[in-house]
């Protein structure tokens, strides 16, 4: 499951981060986005493009072409 397919107020957890480009992926590493870090969707723009997720205390915005290459598991 990826990002995209959480639902508003949806708690996960990353599991992995897909990306081929390493200067984008390694700048979502900075950002917080590391493996087993929680999270949780608390926007969706109304055409689904940016999502919101709130994690390690802050807010963050994802293009949703992005947001599809992190992979994530449910949790409640």
């Amino acid at each position: 499951m990826n990002i995209c397919e959480l639902r508003l107020n949806q708690n996960a957890r990353i599991v992995s981060i897909e990306m081929f480009n390493k200067k984008i992926r390694n700048h979502f590493l900075e950002m917080g986005l590391v493996k087993n870090t929680p999270i949780k969707i608390i926007k969706i723009a109304p055409m689904g493009d940016p999502i919101s997720i709130e994690i390690r205390g802050y807010e963050l915005c994802l293009r949703k072409e992005d947001a599809k290459k992190i992979k994530v598991e449910v949790y409640r």
